[in-house]
């Protein structure tokens, strides 16, 4: 009797320990699978978030899971621009450079003061050449300054690694490597946006949040093309389409337990009405957002006034609400 009740005592005690160390895994996860409950979400990047796709998904299953939540979306993505401040010869065709997030970033977290910033960065900071040590110096070196600039306005940041770079639509077009310019992007480039991608993913073991956009775009397209050899998200390798967008949605759904469809729809009735309506509210802030945080780079048009655009906002919000509401 002694012994077995010796036995009981040591197997309850294995089983603690199990169970304890299974919560101290688990824990940092189930933390995570719900939407961050702060005041406002800040999204910066370069053209594939100023177009929006993936940011407005995020917010229109957020609207569905959590009508009563106040959580802003705010999305100053900025075409062309760079966390590393590089810029190849003559982009453009020679009428500006790259922009590079640190000249407005100060004054973008001082003016939307963000709880929480959102950043995809990489796609322009290979600047579509092979890889190169001081190119992605320059990467993480802005990445760095990104993630504690963030913080030191007393922020959280989450960091997307960059997306996925198809050479399929540009093949013949694409250059080898071994060139001393690159008029024409590298062949090889997305092998310098997954080096990227894995060094983002390893700062986890330094307390970082990231999230694996590319790995979830590269493995949806490859296993697309076992059935569909020419299947692409974008037609210039390099900007996803709906679909693609939707692909990049995931990994930040998935942490914040959201809610969407293979295509970034919320699960609703109304659905597609409620993203468009989102899509709509995004673009009228974003351009409001952008003019007053004052980016230097031409062809953006200019915004409203940031109090006007929040009351359009509002309008369009009163829609969703509404949406919402009818099942």
């Amino acid at each position: 009797m002694i012994l077995q009740g010796f036995s009981l005592v040591r197997l309850w005690s294995n089983l603690a320990t199990v169970a304890a160390t299974w919560l101290a895994i688990a824990m940092p996860a189930l933390a995570q699978s719900t939407l961050p409950d702060v005041q406002r979400i800040v999204f910066v990047g370069d053209s594939i978030t100023c177009a929006g796709g993936y940011v407005a998904s995020l917010e229109a299953a957020a609207r569905v899971q959590f009508p009563y939540r106040k959580t802003e979306f705010i999305n100053v993505g900025l075409p062309s621009e760079t966390v590393s401040g590089l810029s190849e010869p003559g982009h453009a065709g020679g009428k500006f450079p790259r922009p590079d997030l640190h000249e407005r970033l100060s004054r973008v977290l001082e003016q939307t003061k963000p709880n929480l910033v959102v950043a995809c960065y990489g796609m322009n900071d290979g600047i579509y050449y092979p890889l190169g040590e001081e190119r992605f110096a320059k990467f993480k070196s802005g990445i760095e300054r990104l993630h504690q600039a963030v913080e030191q306005c007393g922020a959280k940041i989450i960091h997307l690694t960059p997306a996925y770079f198809d050479a399929l639509p540009n093949k013949g077009k694409l250059l080898p490597a071994g060139l001393d310019e690159y008029p024409a992007q590298y062949v090889g480039y997305d092998d310098v946006l997954e080096h990227y991608a894995n060094w983002l993913m390893s700062k986890r073991a330094e307390g970082w949040q990231v999230y694996d956009v590319h790995a979830a775009m590269k493995s949806a397209v490859l296993n697309r093309r076992k059935t569909e050899p020419e299947f692409t998200f974008s037609k210039d390798g390099v900007h996803p389409n709906a679909a693609g967008q939707a692909i990049m949605t995931r990994p930040l759904a998935d942490a914040w337990g959201l809610k969407l469809d293979d295509n970034g729809l919320p699960v609703h009735p109304h659905g597609a009405e409620i993203l468009k309506l989102i899509t709509q509210k995004q673009q009228v802030l974003k351009l409001a957002w952008l003019s007053a945080t004052r980016h230097v780079r031409p062809g953006i048009p200019a915004g409203l006034p940031v109090a006007q655009a929040e009351e359009k906002a509002a309008e369009l919000d009163q829609q969703v609400h509404k949406l919402i509401a009818t099942n």
